[in-house]
């Protein structure tokens, strides 16, 4: 029909570039929404691994605060233990004055020093030197020097034996940093295993002349510090009690998973089942082991038993950040990173305690922080925190955008940043005050003037591990109304009324999620 005769014509749209561009864009925002649902977590991504169902998911908000009320209750019971406990370590003082023939010989000795009376439930043995002049110069200064000692070991009959004699006594270069009349301390020697009643020291400085002759040496003064026999008491006990606790939790854990299948466990409970068991060599079984006898073995395992506890610590911490928005955890793409950057803070860690515990047994004078690789390590150690720390900030902030809104995602995310946060918030209180974790718990009991008058960092270290496991375990158990499902009805569509759980209830399943919009029973109306 001619248009003319209608009386109107029409005319298609041609369109500029502004429309041509809209147009081009709005199929490609149509192209990405159909990739959308696998780019960013939605609510089938957790759902494919059909997870054992938690405790924490039927928790109310009431129930689960007075969980972590539970537990803040049962570490603040352990440090007022601690506080009414006694004093971690033991120092006598003994003045060079007492120990030298001449007093004009102050700068070099030989001082003739007598430990006191030591036992198996001392531990161990440090002799520091604190040595004090008359300057009155704001001159900070640090002057080396040497020092030789030979060892005699006094057993329980009076009989001696010469365990380092005076040939073969090792010159041990140390520095001597001062600050006007006081000096900073310089550890002598370090026992790590004590099988004698007494030791009988000589002891002779090399280097000092002339630091004599300009500042004078007024007093030097040596400080035998050990570990307190009943703090050494009390520790036994709560390492036994923290070790039976964590083997009936670690028992109780299992026998609740025992009906599951593995691959149906939530990345929690995974983690958890290998955290339980770390968590028993953490309490160290073997500790009894050191105050029945000498040697370097029981001391060096308990260190690296704790530090591998610690950096598995690190890494579940980044697993689960990062699997909480991702199912596919190979181990090459999942887990390969994560295991080299907790690997060089624990490299590290272990360096130095096995030049804290074994080296020390060969050469009682050896000092870990005058190896001239220690600010290598050192260097080492705190880059590598530094790096896993940023790693840990990313990964939350990217679980947070990601899963923050979606239901029992974000329950799971509250409970692990509560956890993390207040076990970093401690550890960093105790080693910043000297106490710290990991391969130096010793480091602190070889200065003087790291002093603790209660067991209180004792109990906090120990009691937060501990109590935090025990809560997880609570909380990421199975919960009382789970349904097994098995490998062949989990995935049946034929068994979908038996295997739906609440949380496909919220989320829906994958066929109503395709289903249209009208409804059946309008169709049928309009039919």
């Amino acid at each position: 029909m001619d248009s003319a005769n209608v009386g109107y014509s029409y005319h298609l749209p041609l369109g500029g570039w502004n429309y041509k561009i809209r147009n081009t864009l709005s199929q490609f925002s149509d192209l990405f929404s159909e990739f959308n649902k696998y780019i960013a977590p939605a609510y089938h991504h957790d759902r494919c691994e059909r997870s054992v169902q938690m405790r924490v998911y039927s928790m109310h908000k009431g129930e689960f605060v007075m969980v972590f009320v539970a537990f803040f209750a049962c570490f603040g019971l352990g440090v007022f233990i601690g506080l009414a406990g006694p004093s971690p370590t033991s120092t006598t003082s003994v003045p060079a004055t007492n120990a030298l023939a001449n007093a004009s010989n102050i700068y070099q000795g030989p001082f003739h020093l007598r430990s006191p009376a030591l036992g198996t439930r001392v531990q161990q043995l440090w002799l520091l030197a604190e040595i004090l002049t008359d300057n009155n110069d704001e001159e900070i200064f640090d002057k080396s020097f040497q020092i030789s000692i030979s060892i005699d070991g006094v057993l329980g009959d009076h009989s001696t034996v010469n365990l380092v004699p005076e040939s073969e006594s090792t010159n041990r270069t140390q520095h001597l940093r001062c600050k006007k009349q006081v000096c900073e301390e310089v550890m002598v020697l370090h026992l790590g295993s004590l099988e004698y009643t007494h030791y009988v020291l000589n002891i002779r400085f090399y280097g000092l002349k002339e630091f004599h002759k300009r500042y004078c040496i007024r007093e030097i003064v040596f400080y035998f510090k050990t570990y307190n026999p009943s703090f050494t008491q009390l520790e036994t006990w709560f390492r036994f009690i923290f070790l039976l606790t964590t083997f009936i939790i670690s028992c109780w854990f299992a026998h609740s998973l025992r009906k599951y299948a593995t691959q149906d466990w939530a990345i929690e409970q995974k983690w958890l089942s290998i955290l339980l068991p770390l968590l028993l060599l953490y309490n160290d079984p073997i500790f009894p082991l050191r105050l029945v006898s000498a040697g370097w073995f029981a001391p060096l395992a308990d260190t690296a038993l704790q530090t591998t506890f610690l950096a598995a610590i690190l890494l579940s911490w980044l697993a689960l950040y990062h699997g909480l928005r991702q199912n596919e955890r190979s181990f090459l793409s999942f887990y390969v990173f994560k295991l080299v950057v907790v690997g060089m803070v624990w490299l590290p860690a272990m360096v130095v305690a096995v030049w804290q515990k074994y080296y020390a047994f060969d050469d009682p004078t050896y000092n870990y922080t005058t190896n001239p690789n220690y600010p290598i390590i050192k260097i080492m150690f705190f880059s590598a925190v530094t790096l896993y720390f940023l790693y840990l900030l990313v990964l939350i902030v990217k679980a947070y955008s990601d899963l923050r809104n979606m239901p029992f995602f974000d329950i799971r995310l509250r409970c692990l940043s509560i956890v993390v946060g207040t076990v970093t918030c401690i550890t960093t209180i105790l080693a910043v005050q000297g106490w710290g974790p990991a391969a130096l718990q010793d480091h602190w009991a070889s200065q003087p003037k790291v002093h603790y008058d209660t067991s209180a960092p004792f109990m906090a270290l120990y009691g937060l591990f501990n109590f935090k496991l025990y809560i997880l375990a609570y909380l990421f158990s199975p919960g009382g109304n789970s349904i097994h499902e098995t490998s062949i009805t989990k995935d049946n569509p034929a068994f979908s009324m038996i295997n739906d759980s609440d949380e496909e209830v919220i989320y829906g399943s994958d066929e109503e999620s395709r289903r249209p919009l009208t409804s059946n029973h309008r169709v049928s109306d309009e039919i």
